[in-house]
């Protein structure tokens, strides 16, 4: 989990295929680090993480336990 104190505004959610609840995605930094892992473990999904929220949307995929996977191995917990 990020301490790193800084916060972003949410972002405009997409229809997404998948939806997370990531409760210890606190900040920008997390947000970024979990879209990162998302986009780079599910090459052409797109990603939206919304850490005022602690959600995480993803389209272009339908593989739930692979997302589930990739933000835990980012060290994030999602539900």
């Amino acid at each position: 989990m990020c301490t790193c104190q800084t916060h972003t505004a949410a972002a405009e959610p997409i229809d997404a295929a998948l939806t997370f609840k990531v409760e210890d995605m606190t900040c920008g930094h997390c947000a970024g680090t979990v879209k990162s892992a998302l986009e780079r473990g599910l090459p052409g999904a797109i990603v939206t993480a919304d850490p005022a929220a602690r959600l995480v949307s993803i389209s272009g995929t339908s593989d739930r336990s692979a997302a589930a996977r990739l933000i835990s191995e980012a060290g994030y917990t999602p539900a």
